[in-house]
């Protein structure tokens, strides 16, 4: 095995225990503003150690520009995502509500 192929494995196991940590926090909190930390962070600092895991599996300027899109693409949709979730948890959120519940047809703005 050469130093290259090493690298390869240890960012990829290591982006896919992210990947687990990121699924495992979906699923352990309590509601919707504390499962947006897992669903953005540690999955798109996972992705991005698989995607460079695949650069240094096959290091050319092709693999390496249609990674890098993907990874900006990534950055970019989380990010809003995250911020929509949120910003609809927020303002649908009632004091004996974890913002998690869809509200009633009537109470959406």
């Amino acid at each position: 095995m050469t130093a290259l192929e090493v690298a390869a494995a240890a960012c990829l196991l290591l982006g896919a225990a992210l990947a687990f940590a990121a699924g495992v926090g979906m699923y352990r909190f309590p509601d919707t503003l504390s499962r947006m930390h897992p669903a953005t962070k540690p999955q798109v600092l996972g992705l991005h150690l698989i995607l460079l895991a695949m650069w240094l599996r096959v290091p050319t300027w092709t693999t390496a520009g249609t990674l890098l899109l993907v990874g900006v693409f990534q950055v970019i949709t989380a990010t809003v995502a995250a911020y929509m979730v949120g910003r609809a948890a927020y303002r649908a959120r009632t004091p004996d509500d974890d913002g998690t519940a869809i509200p009633p047809r009537d109470a959406r703005a």
